[in-house]
C-alpha cells in the first residue's frame, strides 16, 4: 500500500482503517518527554527541612532534651531531682506567661517591647489601689488586669488604625509606661509582710503544692493552663487561624474576609491582659509589689519566642515552642549555676542560641518556600 493513501478521504470504504493506523503510528513515534515530571525523591536533608517547616517546635524540643541530657550527665542525680526540675519551672513561670503574650503579637508579624513595662505597671496598680485607696484586693486585681488590657488596646489602635510600625509604637509605649510606673508609685515598694497581712490575694500565685520532692507554685500551674488554652485557641478556633493568616499575609487575609484591623486590636489587647496576669504572678513570685521588678521581661520573652522557633516574620510557629525556648534558658541558667561557672557564660550561650535559631528559621523558609 502506498504511503500517499493517508491523504485519501476517510469516507471511502476501501480505505476505512487506513487513517486510524497512520494516526497510531504518529502517536507511537511522538516524543513523550513533554509529559514527564520531575519525580526525584527528596534527600534526607530536604525531608528533615520540610518536617521542621511543618513542626516548628521540634527544634527547641530537641535542644531542650539534649540540654537536659548533657547537664544530667555532668551533674548526675543532683540535676534530675524532682526539686530541681520544678525549680526550673518556677524560674520560667513569669517569662512563660509574658512569652505567651509576646507569641500572639509575633504571630501577627509584630513585636511588643512594652510587655515587661505593662506587667510591672499592672502589679503596681494592684498594690496601690489596695493600699493607697483602700479597695478590696479582688477589686484591685481587676483594676490591674483592666490597666494591662487598656495599655494593650492603645498599642493595638496605634498599630492597626494609624498604621504605625509595631516596633516604634511599643518602644515608645515602653518608655511612657515605665515613666508612668515610677511616677505613680513614687518608686516605693510594698513589703511582703504588709501584703501577707492585708492582701494575701495579691500573693496568691506564690502559694504552692508539694508532691513528694516536687514543688509546683500556682504561678507554674497558671502558666501551663494558659499555654494549653492558647494552644487550643490558636489551633482549633477561627480566631486562631485568623491570627496566623494576618501574620502570613495581611492583604490576602483581608481579601478572604478577615477584619485585619480588628484582629490586630484584639491581639494586642489580649497581650496586655496576659501581661497584667503576669504582673499578678510576679507579686506572688517575689512576695512584694516592686516598681523595679521585671526589668528584662521584654527581652526575656523575645528570647524565649525566638529560641522557641517562632518566625519573626509572622504566620509560623507554635506557642509550645515558646515554652520549650523558655525552658531551655532555664535549664542553661540553673545548670551552669550548679556547675559553678561564671554567669556570663549563660548570656554567651543564650546569645549563640538566639542567632542559631534565627539562622535555622531562615534555612527552613528558604528550602520549604
Amino acid at each position: 500500500m502506498s504511503e500517499t493513501t493517508v491523504a485519501t478521504p476517510a469516507s471511502q470504504p476501501s480505505q476505512g482503517s487506513q487513517p486510524s493506523q497512520e494516526f497510531e503510528k504518529v502517536l507511537t513515534g511522538s516524543a513523550t518527554q513533554v509529559a514527564s515530571f520531575d519525580t526525584h525523591d527528596k534527600t534526607a536533608i530536604q525531608k528533615f527541612q520540610h518536617f521542621l517547616h511543618g513542626s516548628p517546635s521540634a527544634v527547641p524540643l530537641i535542644v531542650l532534651v539534649m540540654s537536659v541530657a548533657v547537664f544530667g550527665i555532668i551533674l548526675g542525680g543532683k540535676f534530675f531531682s524532682a526539686f530541681t526540675m520544678t525549680l526550673i519551672l518556677q524560674q520560667v513561670a513569669i517569662v512563660g506567661i509574658v512569652g505567651a503574650a509576646q507569641t500572639l503579637v509575633i504571630l501577627t508579624a509584630g513585636i511588643d517591647l512594652s510587655v515587661g513595662a505593662i506587667m510591672v505597671l499592672s502589679s503596681v496598680v494592684m498594690g496601690q489601689f489596695n493600699f493607697r485607696y483602700g479597695l478590696p484586693p479582688a477589686v484591685s486585681v481587676l483594676c490591674g488586669l483592666a490597666c494591662g488590657a487598656l495599655c494593650g488596646y492603645i498599642n493595638g489602635l496605634l498599630v492597626a488604625r494609624m498604621k504605625l510600625p509595631p516596633f516604634i509604637v511599643t518602644l515608645g509605649m515602653w518608655q511612657i509606661i515605665l515613666a508612668s510606673n515610677f511616677l505613680y508609685s513614687a518608686n516605693e515598694t510594698i513589703r511582703s509582710q504588709d501584703l501577707a497581712r492585708d492582701a494575701p490575694l495579691l500573693q496568691f500565685f506564690g502559694n504552692n503544692i508539694r508532691l513528694g520532692g516536687a514543688v509546683f507554685t500556682y504561678g507554674v500551674i497558671a502558666m501551663v493552663l494558659l499555654v494549653a488554652l492558647l494552644w487550643y485557641v490558636l489551633n482549633h478556633t477561627a480566631w486562631g487561624r485568623h491570627v496566623y493568616a494576618v501574620g502570613d499575609d495581611p492583604d490576602a487575609a483581608e481579601l478572604a474576609g478577615v477584619n485585619v484591623k480588628r484582629m490586630l486590636v484584639s491581639v494586642y489587647t489580649l497581650s496586655g491582659l496576659i501581661c497584667a496576669l503576669a504582673g499578678w504572678a510576679l507579686i506572688g513570685r517575689i512576695g512584694s509589689v516592686s516598681p523595679t521588678a521585671g526589668q528584662f521581661a521584654n527581652i526575656e520573652s523575645i528570647t524565649a519566642v525566638v529560641i522557641g522557633g517562632l518566625s519573626l516574620f509572622g504566620g509560623r510557629g507554635s506557642i509550645l515552642g515558646m515554652i520549650f525556648g523558655a525552658l531551655i534558658v532555664g535549664v542553661f541558667s540553673l545548670g551552669l549555676r550548679l556547675i559553678g561557672t561564671d554567669p556570663q557564660w549563660t548570656y554567651l550561650l543564650i546569645g549563640v542560641l538566639i542567632i542559631s535559631a534565627v539562622a535555622i528559621d531562615q534555612w527552613i523558609r528558604k528550602v520549604a518556600g
